[in-house]
């Protein structure tokens, strides 16, 4: 990729977002302007900027990348992530804005009047927070790596130091536009690039079957090892290798794979021809996460499609950073037709990503060899169509993708800082606010530079399943249940929360890599949500006595339209 544009392209939409954000600071005032834009968002405005922040580095790269390595399977991502938002409408998005609260752990308190609960919820706002942040700071690394060839951290410290100074300085006003805008400017920069390379595509004469199996190489391609892996071979090839071959050494020579599996030591790079096939890539011993998921998908394929399925399903709707939206509707009217509308928004953009990754299963096979399948959707520009026509598609889809770390990174920096500021930091204030910015990002940021490479796609799904096993019970049943209590709510966030919690923190470490055990905790939804709402529901039954005082008023704010609430009250 021509840096000579890709890096000016990525450079204009940090200005951008700077330029957007500081307009928003101008008219951000109060503090009810920085937690929730003073509650006065409308719908179409809104649901941009849910549309902007919901659609992350998972979403842009990572999808694509899944189904480049994995295949049509992998469409379960983008119909889960969209279908989240119909369980939002069905259920929370306007029982959730009348609660009057700022985020979830005021939901938690004016539902259930106990400060251990508020603190309980805080606590798993920051968690997923901070696991969400993750992806997007890699992603970004990522990213400006293959643009110019830096270290991966200066792309995760850019985007950290930006969003910073945005959410401190405007707040939930300066990102509401952020977002908003990066929402079109994401939606630009794959639809624009993405009908070239289908034209491309259909003048190559390439085949129309993206996924026959086995996936071959269209041309002569050198591939570097960067880390130790086995690959699997269905019949067998020869190739020209450098470096250490089922602990042989090559200078250069012919190697001939037999069918089975064989060791690629890291730094050995192998010549194919064009027409060989492309191997099965699998975890050797670098015990990689994202090599242990894909064998793990192998050995389980439908629990893990399961797994997925609920995560994605129910874990929308305990997102932190897209929950926190929907108290800036005016009223439960609005923050429903929010919800249409992201729907609309989403559903769209989401039927991009599956088309780079069928073609860069095509025209980028090596991709799922050297572990970089993230970077399909940068590299297909210039590999399908090249040329100065090539290297402005390549920098529009640069910058989309930097947009996308910006205005996702925004949203959860913003839900997190407000936890911490209203219930960890000593005294509340904007002034406490833009610390709490600083803490937020602080821990991913060192996170993302000691922890190694899940793909964006997957880490994002062990952050859905933590999600859906916390936060989904809480809502539910603290929307719908009138019996719900305290213990009831803390047991039931503790059991399913951080039982999946657990189970990621196994996954994300590569224990174990394969087996039952491993699908267990690489896709823990399946048991980890029932898990949570059986405990809920168990421990309130067992504690009548604790049911907060005044509960049917409050259920009742939730549920009645603003209008003839203040008629009752009148």
């Amino acid at each position: 990729m021509n840096q000579n544009y890709a890096v000016p392209a990525v450079a204009l939409v940090v200005l951008a977002t700077v330029l957007v954000g500081a307009f928003g600071l101008r008219i951000s005032r109060t503090t009810s302007d920085f937690y929730v834009a003073s509650r006065a968002v409308g719908p179409r405005l809104n649901a941009a900027a849910i549309s902007g922040e919901y659609l992350s580095a998972a979403s842009f790269l990572g999808i694509a990348g899944l189904v480049l390595v994995q295949g049509p399977d992998m469409l379960w991502y983008p119909v889960g992530y969209t279908a989240g938002y119909l369980v939002l409408l069905l259920f929370v998005a306007a029982p959730l804005r009348r609660s009057g609260a700022y985020t979830l752990p005021d939901f938690a308190e004016a539902r259930l009047a106990s400060q251990p609960v508020r603190r309980l919820a805080g606590a798993f706002v920051v968690g997923v927070g901070w696991l969400y942040l993750l992806p997007q700071l890699q992603g970004a690394g990522l990213t400006l790596a293959v643009l110019t060839g830096a270290p991966q951290q200066l792309g995760g410290i850019i985007v950290a130091v930006v969003v910073v100074a945005t959410v401190a300085a405007g707040g939930m006003r300066s990102i509401t536009f952020v977002q908003a805008f990066q929402y079109w400017l994401k939606l630009t920069a794959l639809l624009v690039p993405a009908l070239f390379l289908v034209l491309a595509w259909q003048g190559d004469g390439a085949p129309r079957g993206a996924f026959a199996e086995p996936a071959t190489f269209r041309e002569h391609r050198v591939v570097r090892i960067d880390d130790t892996l086995d690959l699997t071979l269905s019949r067998p090839l020869a190739v020209t290798a450098s470096g250490t071959v089922d602990g042989r050494r090559y200078d250069g020579q012919r190697a001939d794979l037999a069918t089975g599996t064989h060791r690629i030591e890291r730094g050995t790079r192998l010549t194919f021809t064009r027409g060989d096939p492309v191997p099965v890539a699998e975890h050797g011993s670098n015990g990689g996460m994202s090599t242990s998921l894909v064998s793990g998908r192998a050995e389980r394929p439908l629990y893990a499609t399961y797994g997925l399925i609920l995560a994605t399903f129910l874990g929308t709707m305990g997102l932190p950073h897209v929950v926190v939206r929907f108290y800036t509707s005016p009223h439960g009217v609005a923050a429903r037709r929010t919800t249409v509308a992201v729907l609309a928004l989403i559903g769209a953009f989401y039927l991009l990503p599956p088309v780079y990754g069928a073609l860069g299963r095509l025209y980028a096979p090596e991709l799922t060899l050297t572990g970089g399948a993230d970077a399909a959707v940068l590299l297909l520009p210039d590999r399908m169509i090249g040329g100065f026509g090539g290297d402005l598609l390549g920098a529009l889809v640069a910058g989309g993708a930097f947009a996308a770390f910006l205005s996702t990174a925004s949203g959860l920096t913003m839900a997190v800082a407000g936890v911490l500021a209203q219930d960890v930091l000593p005294t509340r204030g904007v002034r406490h606010f833009r610390l709490g910015t600083l803490l937020a990002m602080a821990v991913p940021l060192a996170a993302s530079v000691l922890v190694g490479g899940l793909p964006a796609a997957d880490a994002v799904g062990l952050a859905f399943a933590v999600s859906a096993s916390s936060f989904c019970p809480l809502l539910v049943l603290g929307i719908w249940w009138r019996r719900l209590t305290p213990p009831g709510a803390a047991a039931g966030m503790l059991a399913g929360g951080g039982a999946a919690f657990l189970a990621v923190a196994a996954t994300m470490a590569g224990y174990p890599g394969s087996g039952t055990l491993h699908a267990l905790l690489a896709w823990p939804a399946l048991w980890s949500v029932p898990l949570g709402f059986l405990t809920m529901v168990l421990v309130s039954l067992a504690t009548p006595g604790r049911v907060p005082a005044g509960t049917a008023a409050i259920l009742a704010r939730f549920h009645l339209p603003e209008e003839l609430r203040a008629e009752v009250t009148a």
